[in-house]
């Protein structure tokens, strides 16, 4: 099986389990070529695995004009027919406005080079991560080239403003959707007839177990509770991550003498105003910003956490706390989207009330108060995620959904 997978912005440090996803395919024989619609900077190249995965991709921009010129004339060369009606579609699908048109004619620009590439590499399927401007270049290329394509999307901003996305258009004209969640499946349903409900299908994200464990990193011990809770959580800093509330959960509980501390993992445009806010609630010494780090990094750091919290208010099936709970860390999320299909409330971990500072402190100053809870919590976490959430299985189900779509063409 050959195929070509198109990302935004590829490898990313927020995207890691697309390259997961895309080594287990290798494993199975698929002989997987990576596009990227943009470069990644170093800021996202942080281990070895990384930057050899960036050597070995397609990049779309910064465009070459000559490149890009000579894949133009060979597409009208070659497919004239198909050039003018694959143009025809990037015109009938633009959104309303001037803006809305120029993005439509870069993304059919794009496409006319993915398409050229494509054909240099003799691949004849297109799958594309997110519903936004990967998903837009694949549907035009494969157009352009009479092939097949598909797209995974993951939910969260996806489903906020659909016009944008275009989700539904985009599901009626791929060959196969995947979602990564019941809920994100529900949603595409819900905007397309049922003649398109046979090809979109479930595949949850996964993480390779053996690169999850506590072995080398210590056990937690339940026997008493930590001198300060130790809280962790692995986002992005932007809004919708919901790490203000977190730092309001942080204030109540100083203010009723729990001590807690809380790491916060990632970077983003929300670090200066987070750094901030923390000043504002008196709590800058309760918090750690530790910056990104890369993959190879990462276990450790989930090793020293006591809690893991991810208090979003839009995720689609979030890997960081797959990660968590495959090492035994006891994890506190929001009740939202696809998070209680990984998330079983009291059993496998506790969910509270998105924007709610107040539950988030309570489900806090109980699981710094019960180290048993935190014990029982992390073991059936791990537990879970063993039993559903392995790459290695979710490849070999994407594989046969991809096998069988490229067949029917």
């Amino acid at each position: 099986m050959r195929v070509a997978y198109l990302c935004n912005r590829y490898p990313a440090i927020s995207n890691t389990f697309i390259l997961r996803e895309v080594q287990a395919l290798r494993r199975r024989g698929a002989e997987v070529h990576t596009f990227t619609v943009r470069r990644p900077g170093r800021e996202h190249l942080l281990s070895q695995t990384d930057r050899e995965e960036d050597a070995r991709t397609f990049g779309i921009l910064p465009l070459a004009p000559v490149r890009m010129l000579r894949a133009h004339l060979s597409a009208l060369a070659r497919r004239p027919h198909r050039y003018g009606a694959t143009l025809a579609l990037a015109w009938r699908l633009r959104r309303p406005g001037a803006r809305g048109t120029l993005w439509q004619l870069f993304y059919f620009a794009e496409s006319v080079l993915v398409w050229d590439e494509c054909r240099r590499r003799g691949i004849r399927h297109l799958h594309a991560h997110f519903t936004h401007v990967a998903s837009d270049d694949a549907l035009l290329a494969a157009h352009l080239g009479g092939w097949t394509w598909s797209f995974t999307t993951h939910g969260g901003l996806e489903f906020f403003d659909l016009s944008r996305t275009r989700l539904a258009e985009k599901a009626r004209r791929a060959d196969a959707v995947v979602c990564v969640s019941d809920f994100g499946r529900s949603q595409v349903l819900a905007h397309v007839e049922e003649e398109h409900w046979e090809k979109v299908h479930v595949v949850r994200c996964g993480i390779e177990p053996a690169a999850f464990s506590r072995n080398g990193h210590g056990s937690p011990t339940p026997d008493e509770a930590p001198r300060s809770l130790d809280v962790l959580c692995v986002a992005r800093l932007v809004r919708l991550k919901g790490h203000a509330v977190l730092l309001r959960a942080l204030a109540a509980l100083r203010a009723e003498g729990v001590p807690v501390h809380a790491t916060l993992l990632g970077d983003g445009p929300s670090r200066t105003h987070l750094e901030r806010l923390a000043a504002r609630l008196g709590v800058t010494e309760a918090v750690t910003f530790a910056g990104a780090v890369g993959q190879d990094e990462i276990a450790a750091w989930y090793a020293r956490a006591d809690v893991f919290c991810l208090p979003s208010f839009a995720e689609g099936l979030p890997v960081v706390l797959m990660e968590a709970m495959a090492m035994g860390v006891p994890v506190l999320a929001t009740r939202i989207t696809g998070v209680p299909e990984l998330v079983e409330h009291e059993h496998s971990g506790l969910l509270v009330t998105p924007g709610r500072p107040d539950e988030l402190a309570a489900a806090l100053a109980r699981l710094a108060a019960d180290p048993a809870l935190r014990e029982r919590l992390g073991r059936a976490g791990r537990e879970a995620v063993l039993a559903h959430h392995d790459v290695d299985r979710a490849a070999d189900l994407l594989h046969g959904i991809l096998e069988r779509t490229m067949a029917a063409a």
